[in-house]
C-alpha cells in the first residue's frame, strides 16, 4: 500500500454511498442549527446575566444610601432623646418656685422688692464657651 493515492480512487454511486452521504450532510446541518442554537442561548443568557448584574450593583449602592440614612437618623434620635431629657429635666426644675425666681432675675433681670442688681459683663472666654 505503499503507492496509494486517493485520486486513483473511484467513488461508487449506489444507494449506501447515497445514503451514508445524505447521512452526513444531515449530522452537518443539525451540528450547525445546533452551534447556532447554542450561540442563541448564550447570547440571551450573557444579557440576562448582564442585566442580573447591574440590578445587583444598583441595589447595593441603595443599600449603602440607606444604611448611611439610617446612621445618621440613630444619631439623630440620640440627640432628640438627649434633647427631650433635658426638656423634662427643665419641667420638673420649673415646677419649683426658687428656681423660677431665680431664673427670672438672671434672664429677665427681675428683683425682689428692696434688691438692686448689677448687671456685670461675663468674661468673653466663658461667653464663647457658653455659645458653643
Amino acid at each position: 500500500m505503499r503507492g496509494f493515492n486517493k485520486e486513483k480512487v473511484a467513488s461508487l454511486k449506489n444507494a449506501f454511498v447515497l445514503s451514508e452521504e445524505r447521512k452526513s450532510m444531515f449530522k452537518m446541518k443539525h451540528k450547525r442549527k445546533l452551534m447556532r442554537r447554542l450561540a442563541a442561548f448564550g447570547i440571551v443568557a450573557l444579557i440576562v446575566l448582564g442585566t442580573l448584574l447591574s440590578t445587583l450593583v444598583s441595589q447595593t449602592g441603595n443599600l449603602n444610601e440607606k444604611k448611611q440614612e439610617l446612621a445618621e437618623a440613630k444619631q439623630s434620635l440620640a440627640e432628640l432623646k438627649q434633647q427631650q431629657k433635658e426638656s423634662e429635666e427643665e419641667l420638673v426644675r420649673l415646677q419649683d418656685d426658687e428656681y423660677i425666681a431665680k431664673l427670672a432675675r438672671k434672664e429677665y433681670f427681675y428683683s425682689e422688692d428692696g434688691e438692686i442688681l448689677f448687671n456685670i459683663p461675663e468674661d468673653e472666654e466663658k461667653v464663647n464657651d457658653t455659645e458653643q
